[in-house]
């Protein structure tokens, strides 16, 4: 065995606090809605920051932490975003996606305009990355993919647990985000999370999630 390893720190607990954890933790992760609908109450920077933080604590392949997170709260810059993903939803509502598509997203109450993206205090525009460049050129990373999706998975449940909403936003394609954003071409947009305060009076489409036996197999 090769490398440093220090000793791991476990706090035992018993059967029946396993099993209240787990369900308030599964109720918990219930309540966490999608959010189109924004306060215009600032985000602290410090609050953002542990958000991150949390994000990049996530497990990644050999641990090459394939990620680059940008926090975007300047005003002009969400804008000029807003207006560069809705130039590319519009035209995949109206022209890229198929019919069934659109029928999947009808009871959603979804179309181009993304208001969310200006009206949002924080953007966490979230960026993969397939190698790393340093002074020696470049460095593969593994499971990049996987990896970043865990992190966002972190990210999103972190930005439920301080009392803050989110929306995962995926315009497609997300080459302007790069650029608007000056992102090095080692790096590829993955998602755009808005992030706030829910809008007073804000509601949600009433949908339900599958049951444990659609969504598993036990064997």
């Amino acid at each position: 065995m090769t490398g440093k390893f220090i000793p791991f720190e476990h706090t035992a607990l018993s059967l029946e606090e396993q099993r209240t954890r787990a369900l308030d933790f599964l109720a918990f992760c219930r309540r966490r809605r999608s959010i189109r609908e924004f306060a215009l109450t600032p985000v602290p920077q410090d609050l953002l920051a542990s958000l991150v933080l949390t994000a990049a604590s996530a497990p990644s392949g050999a641990n090459r932490q394939p990620w680059h997170f940008v926090v975007v709260t300047d005003a002009a810059l969400k804008k000029t975003i807003r207006e560069a993903a809705e130039a590319e939803e519009k035209e995949n509502y109206e022209n890229r996606m198929p019919d069934e598509w659109l029928q999947d997203l009808a009871p959603l109450g979804t179309d181009w305009h993304k208001e969310f993206l200006e009206t949002a205090p924080a953007l966490i525009a979230v960026f993969a990355k397939n190698f790393d460049l340093d002074e020696r050129g470049q460095h593969k990373n593994y499971y990049v993919k996987e990896s970043v999706g865990i992190a966002v998975g972190f990210l999103l449940l972190a930005i439920h647990n301080a009392g803050l909403v989110a929306l995962t936003h995926t315009p497609s394609p997300m080459d302007f985000l790069a650029r608007l954003l000056n992102r090095p071409p080692n790096e590829r947009a993955f998602v755009l999370i808005p992030v706030g305060y829910p809008k007073p009076g804000s509601v949600v489409p009433a949908i339900s999630k599958k049951s444990l036996p659609e969504v598993s197999t036990w064997l």
